[in-house]
């Protein structure tokens, strides 16, 4: 067999001896352990962990080993290292998009964008200089299901491991989410909770807020309510107008938004409930 490195992801009931008995599972399977991550979530009487592991790695018999040291209710998968393919959903905003193919292109982010998709052509001469294919899936004159059915259409021509939405400013319906289950990755120009919905950066100004930030978090059938990836803040003052805040929050969202994505990219987020455990 052939020496492999792959990532274990353990998410069990809480237990005295976990670590043991999934360390002995490794050592027995000859497997060698590269870095390991746990995580104890104490009010939910959880066991997260995550495992770099080196070797000859026999899946269906690790995971079986697994299956039969940990106690009911535990969840075992093996998951690939290495870099990630992305389809990138867009509106007429440039500069996450921008930042995603420059790091894309230059290797600073550990990911390929396969597409492009927008509701408008304005981004697609910057999709162009890339070499990336760019769609125009319009929306107009047609009823919200049916532009997503034509989405959706235009998605199955490509193979890709994550949806992003970089300042895509349409709401997905249950129906679209229901089809890339925590695969959907969307950046938010607010520090969630606060300020959900459009135009968050009018909301802040508004109510007078000294802080700004973005989230980027994976999207569910609430609005802006999906598992928090992560975030990031910089601060204003009273003479900002909702303008200078736009314009201070996009490197923000810029910074959070591939920040988010490297750590998914490299396993390093695991979903519980509408919660992420997020290792370093």
């Amino acid at each position: 067999m052939t020496v492999e490195n792959k990532i274990l992801i353990t998410d069990c009931p809480d237990e005295k001896g976990l670590v043991a008995k999934i360390t002995n599972v490794r050592f027995a399977q000859n497997l060698n352990i590269i870095k390991n991550s746990e995580f104890v979530d104490t009010l939910n009487g959880r066991f997260f962990m995550r495992t770099e592991l080196e070797g000859c790695l026999d899946e269906e018999s690790l995971l079986a080993d697994m299956a039969r040291a940990l106690p009911s209710g535990s969840l075992s998968r093996i998951v690939n290292k290495g870099r990630k393919k992305l389809a990138v959903l867009v509106t007429t905003e440039a500069h996450c998009l921008g930042e995603l193919l420059i790091k894309s292109h230059y290797g600073s982010l550990d990911a390929d964008i396969v597409a492009i998709l927008s509701n408008h052509q304005n981004l697609k001469e910057l999709a162009e200089k890339f070499d990336v294919p760019f769609h125009f899936v319009d929306h107009r004159n047609i009823e919200r299901v049916e532009h997503e059915s034509n989405l959706l259409n235009t998605l199955s021509e490509y193979d890709f491991d994550y949806v992003v939405l970089a300042k895509y400013m349409r709401i997905l319906t249950s129906k679209f989410v229901s089809v890339y289950p925590n695969r959907i990755i969307n950046i938010h120009h607010s520090f969630l909770p606060a300020f959900i919905g459009s135009k968050p950066y009018h909301q802040a100004h508004k109510r007078g807020v000294k802080i700004i930030g973005a989230t980027a978090h994976f999207v569910n059938n609430d609005l802006d309510d999906g598992p928090i990836i992560t975030q990031g803040v910089v601060s204003v003052d009273h003479s900002y107008k909702p303008e200078d805040m736009a314009r201070a929050g996009r490197e923000v969202e810029e910074s959070v938004l591939t920040g988010a994505l490297q750590r998914v990219i490299e396993e390093k987020v695991l979903v519980f409930g509408n919660r992420t455990v997020v290792f370093d």
